[in-house]
């Protein structure tokens, strides 16, 4: 796939107007704090090394799960409930805020489209307003993610099925496609389940596992040599040392 440059995407959307901390109207609010769902949820809302900064995108963000993991710098703006100089937090998205048809768009359906919208983690809402009023307008950009060390592959499902989450992206910090390989097959192209967890349906117990990543925004793929040992287990998670920069 035609490798694009995560600065020049970047620069792309400077030119696109959402540079420049996108546009004022978009909105956050923290009634809860997310996490505890991951991975039942097949998202990342606690997913080791992620911390509590961390964000719910509405769907309109979201784009179907293939967001995960993306990183943005959110600024609070024109609430009296922003802090003085405007702080800057960073967070990860982890999640879906999915609409709520029964309320209205301006009235508690904040993420209803075709709104964009934070659902944040209290502590990172709190670096940038009080809490208190628990919704405030914000500008946004999205912004590489810094991570410190090699991906992370989470194991489940069973004998004949494989699902693989991946953790600790850097980068773009997303995924769109990934093909995993037994140490006696060849490489099987996964497919989508739900953010950045992606499925093969093949009996892959007793072999070495290697796994090849496609960033979704940069479309870059990387491989992953002998992730998992041939007694790998469902349930474990195993590292590496290659990660998109």
């Amino acid at each position: 796939m035609e490798h694009v440059d995560m600065a020049a995407y970047l620069m792309d959307m400077d030119r696109g107007g959402a540079r420049v901390l996108g546009q004022g109207g978009q909105m956050i609010h923290t009634l809860k704090f997310l996490g505890g769902q991951y991975p039942v949820f097949n998202t990342l809302a606690s997913a080791p090394g992620y911390g509590t900064d961390t964000a719910a995108l509405s769907s309109v963000l979201f784009q179907d799960g293939y967001s995960c993991g993306q990183c943005y710098q959110i600024r609070c703006t024109g609430s009296p409930a922003c802090y003085a100089g405007s702080p800057i937090v960073t967070v990860t998205a982890t999640n879906l805020c999915p609409p709520n048809w029964a309320l209205d768009s301006n009235n508690g359906g904040w993420c209803n489209p075709p709104r964009t919208h934070f659902d944040m983690s209290k502590p990172a809402f709190n670096k940038i307003a009080q809490i208190r009023p628990g919704i405030v307008p914000v500008m946004y950009r999205r912004v590489p993610c810094t991570r410190y060390g090699g991906m992370r592959f989470a194991l489940q499902g069973n004998m004949y099925w494989l699902l693989v989450y991946v953790l600790n992206v850097g980068g773009a910090g997303d995924v769109c496609d990934m093909s995993v390989k037994g140490s006696n097959t060849n490489w099987i192209r996964m497919s989508h389940n739900w953010g950045v967890s992606f499925q093969a349906f093949s009996v892959l117990g007793g072999q070495s596992l290697s796994l090849q990543i496609t960033s979704y925004t940069t479309k870059q793929t990387i491989t992953a040599r002998n992730v998992a040992p041939t007694y790998w287990s469902i349930g474990l998670t195993y590292g590496t040392d290659t990660n998109f920069s």
